[in-house]
């Protein structure tokens, strides 16, 4: 039985809440049902990781819920929708292991057992924390984003660094509007403590860097000669401005005085949140920013970033403590969003010790079911590095900077909702790749695919630990060490599921529009919504933007052939491992990659299901063509099936399902309204006696 839930739950899963209200409470409500003001909503909507552009960048009309007794008539659905319950789930009860978010106390508490970095010769190797907060980490001291038995497993998985999303208003005093910088100090401190907490375990801290942040427009009524470029109700402050310039600096040297062990801060100056006046390529549109190019622009706000991190470790060694021996924070400049041909003209004015930061595999060309594109998001079905970051690192190495590598070592938002994707051959031979071009650093992953303890993390840092290792090699070092007796069956148990994952119909569009993250929990319409796909969010039955470039069958047959590949795989390794002599924690660690590896299977036969249904739908609606109400009785059955499977999985691994920025992208819950949901179509839509 379920557990209630604790203030730290409650604490982690609000994203979770407010995307499965959203639909049914008004704004109002739902800041009663969080416990939290209108402010904190709104700050939580736009600084947690784009969350109001994942819900759609609108809020449905939805008028206050009210109680009122249950009509007479109801009583008998409630009873119906108990039985199908009771028929669906009743044996999965007796089968549960774990409520949901166990997976934090588990990874929180100490090891049983002597932990042992895992070194590299990549280094840094950073990665954000598996359960860590979003939008505003430090605000809440009583949700521990690091605890000591979770850092001691980063560093065994192979990191030596993590980072944390801020907001320099939130941590330092914002000159023009106090308002905004409530509780600056406090967060301060917390920060310190971190990083502190952090450096005792061998794990650097780096900080996310996209300032200064657009102002809405009423604060230019003030300061009218700080407006920028205007984009909708806010404005950007110029970085040409020189107050605005001195505010930078000062910001970060702050914190820089206060937190000196802060191992780095890495800037995003393109794309991302609003910033500086170039920062949305509409940097033309300024009287000050528009003549000197984005690449002036760019550069300097870089050099801005340095100036304060050198200021702050100046202020430091003369009013804190003159002994202070550190190196201080390293500035990592990420090309993100920047335009073809920027980084030339960007580079070279980069600050002495700055690393130039790529996105490995971007601008890589790939063919997928007879359709060419190249990768434009984060990827492991493709294996880079690409075209893009190899130019970007040969003009760094030019002008004598460092090169780090952008990559997603766990999983990415092909499939977000799992801890990682076990597609271990593609992950080693893109550390390979990097290994052998000299690349030095490596951020690990953004939000998702932090999980501690998974391979793929383990095996990019074997792969960096010896210039000689091969991809098999590595793998199969992670696989004896994880596996004993089962690792060769393992090793190419991964090498099947490399390859079905390479059949993934990747396309920016598709990565952030299909429901590929919540695969059966995604609700099944015997009429259209009218809803447009969200960022991944809410899919709705928006086809034409889930497949992105490719045709409709196309995009169904490709994520047919994932899931085939994959559950081919999965039943060669079930095969081969039955009956082995393996010890109690071999077993264990088997069978939770196995749950990952068929949770990966179900999420892409539901979505390839779920299209197939959209197309069909039109048929039945249009003629009432038996074949097709036929076809949709076989698709509705067998996404009651994968519903019914993935709630067994959540069930008895509380991973699945979580990602640090979305919260938990479907709960048990949900999977059983999507078994209602199914039952209802085939018997009030379809007429099908079930």
């Amino acid at each position: 039985m379920y557990k209630p839930v604790s203030q730290e739950q409650w604490n982690r899963s609000y994203i979770t809440i407010i995307r499965r209200n959203w639909h049914l409470l008004p704004k109002e409500q739902l800041t009663e049902l969080l416990g939290w003001t209108s402010d904190h909503l709104e700050f939580a909507l736009q600084e947690d990781d784009f969350l109001y552009i994942k819900l759609g960048s609108l809020k449905p009309d939805c008028p206050p819920l009210k109680w009122r007794p249950i009509k007479p008539q109801e009583v008998e659905r409630f009873q119906q929708i108990r039985t199908i319950c009771a028929e669906t789930f009743g044996d999965v009860e007796n089968e549960a292991d774990e409520n949901l978010f166990e997976f934090v106390s588990k990874l929180s508490a100490k090891p049983s057992t002597t932990v042992q970095p895992l070194s590299s010769g990549f280094s840094p190797r950073y990665g954000y924390g598996y359960f860590t907060l979003f939008g505003d980490p430090l605000a809440d001291g009583t949700v521990d984003p690091f605890p000591e038995g979770y850092l001691q497993r980063m560093t065994a998985s192979g990191l030596d660094g993590t980072w944390l999303h801020i907001v320099l208003s939130k941590i330092t005093p914002f000159p023009w509007n106090a308002a905004l910088s409530k509780g600056w100090g406090q967060r301060l401190d917390h920060l310190a403590r971190l990083v502190a907490t952090c450096k005792q375990q061998g794990i650097g801290m780096y900080l996310y860097l996209n300032e200064p942040r657009y102002q809405p427009l009423s604060f230019y009524k003030a300061y009218p000669s700080f407006r920028g470029v205007t984009r909708g109700d806010s404005a950007a402050l110029c970085t040409s401005v020189p107050e605005v310039q001195a505010y930078i600096v000062d910001s970060i040297a702050r914190v820089v005085e206060k937190v000196p062990d802060v191992a780095g801060f890495f800037s995003i100056t393109a794309s991302e949140n609003p910033t500086h006046c170039w920062s949305h390529f509409q940097g033309m549109d300024c009287p000050r920013c528009g003549p000197r190019g984005p690449e002036a622009v760019i550069a300097e706000l870089n050099t801005l970033y340095a100036t304060g991190i050198q200021k702050g470790l100046e202020a430091h060694r003369k009013k804190v403590n003159a002994h202070f021996q550190g190196s201080g924070p390293r500035l990592i400049a990420w090309d993100w969003g920047w335009r073809d041909g920027w980084a030339a003209g960007i580079v070279p004015q980069l600050p002495e010790q700055t690393a130039l930061m790529s996105v490995s595999e971007w601008d890589l060309p790939i063919e997928r079911g007879g359709v060419q594109t190249s990768v434009g998001e984060y990827s492991i079905s493709a294996v880079g590095p690409g075209p893009r970051a190899k130019r970007h690192w040969e003009i760094a190495q030019q002008h004598g900077l460092e090169s780090f590598a952008k990559i997603q070592a766990g999983t990415t938002w092909e499939c977000g909702g799992l801890p990682y994707v076990p597609a271990l051959e593609n992950v080693a031979q893109h550390a390979v790749n990097l290994r052998d071009a000299g690349i030095k650093g490596l951020m690990t992953g953004w939000t998702l695919g932090g999980y501690p303890g998974s391979p793929n993390l383990e095996v990019v840092s074997v792969v960096g630990s010896d210039a000689s290792l091969s991809v098999r090699e590595a793998m199969q070092q992670v696989a004896e060490r994880r596996y004993g007796p089962a690792a060769e069956a393992m090793v190419d148990a991964w090498y099947g599921f490399s390859a079905a994952f390479r059949e993934f119909p990747y396309h920016i569009g598709v990565v952030y529009n299909a429901p590929v993250h919540s695969g059966p929990a995604n609700l099944l319409w015997a009429q259209p919504t009218g809803y447009s796909a969200t960022m991944v969010g809410l899919g709705y039955d928006d086809l034409e933007k889930w497949r992105g470039i490719y045709p409709p069958d196309v995009f169904i047959q490709q994520l047919y052939k994932v899931a085939e590949g994959f559950e081919e795989s999965l039943r060669e390794l079930t095969s081969r491992t039955e009956g082995m002599a393996l010890d109690q924690g071999t077993v264990e660690e088997l069978n939770a990659e196995m749950r990952i590896a068929e949770a990966v299977g179900i999420l892409y036969r539901s979505v390839a299901n779920q299209g197939r249904f959209i197309q069909k739908r039109e048929d039945w609606e249009k003629d009432k063509d038996p074949q097709a109400k036929l076809f949709l009785k076989e698709l509705l059955a067998d996404e009651i099936r994968l519903a019914k499977r993935l709630y067994t999985l959540q069930r008895q691994d509380s991973r699945i399902g979580f990602e640090a920025t979305n919260h938990y992208f479907y709960v048990p819950g949900d999977l059983q309204e999507k078994v209602l949901n199914c039952r209802w179509l085939m018997e009030e839509w379809l007429g099908i006696t079930v």
